[in-house]
């Protein structure tokens, strides 16, 4: 068989990284898309966010309200590609997924995209309204009068939101990694007290604040969604035999697998 001069022959790594490459250019690309798509619903958006927080905002620079609506925008973005970023995803980790497996690509995508979304609304909702009232109840007991600029609230706002939405995916990639033989059930058992530490370390860097109950309101989720994670994963993320696996996976494919 003849092969062409113009297409390279890559190995099997090189074929991987190259689809890797490839989907995360489909990634950005739909992602700056949705940014252009969400920044005229800029406003709209700001007064979601903005439900938490009774008062007006204010804007200290001629620039912060532009650079609030972007921050927003981007958030915006971020949701509106997620399904998408969560197809690429599955599709980079097919190869590794039975054939029966590889049939649940709506399903992953349904379920992810139900977490993050989860995950969003729990922070604008829950945890943003707790964290305000106490930051602010704080300096009102000190004689003092709070006036939130937009930029700060945005920025606030939008960190914790993308951090939850991104934590809510925890018990899922737990789950899809046990199925992958990658971890165990056991070993996230055995290894709790340091995905304890690293939730604190992760939160004290991800809270916009540096006080201590901001970092508890972002860590005791963190700890219970690596809980439900370790649970999904016992019931849901056990791999099947090996003699169905051997079965399953095509000829010449075995060996990738195991």
């Amino acid at each position: 068989m003849m092969v062409s001069a113009a297409e390279p022959i890559r190995t099997p790594l090189q074929r991987h990284l190259y689809s890797a490459k490839r989907r995360l250019y489909w990634c950005g690309a739909t992602f700056l898309a949705a940014c252009i798509i969400t920044f005229p619903y800029a406003d709209q958006m700001i007064a979601w966010l903005k439900k938490p927080y009774p008062d007006d905002l204010m804007f200290y620079a001629p620039t912060e309200a532009i650079f609030a609506a972007i921050k927003v925008a981007l958030l915006g973005g971020i949701v509106l590609a997620m399904p998408v970023i969560l197809y690429h995803i599955w599709k980079f980790l097919e190869p590794a997924l039975l054939p029966r497996e590889q049939r649940l690509i709506i399903p992953f995508i349904t379920v992810a995209f139900g977490f993050f979304a989860l995950g969003v609304v729990f922070a604008n909702f829950v945890v943003v309204p707790l964290s305000l009232q106490f930051m602010l109840q704080f300096g009102i007991e000190r004689s003092l009068v709070p006036q939130l600029g937009v930029g700060f609230y945005v920025d606030f706002n939008v960190k914790f939101l993308l951090t939850f939405g991104l934590a809510f995916e925890l018990p899922l990639a737990l789950t899809l990694l046990s199925r992958l033989r990658v971890i165990t059930p056991e070993l996230l058992s055995h290894y709790r007290k340091y995905a304890i530490m690293v939730n604190l370390i992760l939160s004290a860097i991800l809270t916009p604040t540096s006080d201590l109950f901001n970092l508890l309101l972002m860590a005791v989720p963190l700890m219970i969604l690596y809980e439900i994670g370790i649970l999904s994963a016992r019931i849901f993320g056990r791999p099947p035999p090996r003699h169905l696996m051997e079965m399953e996976v095509p000829e010449g494919t075995a060996g990738t697998r195991a």
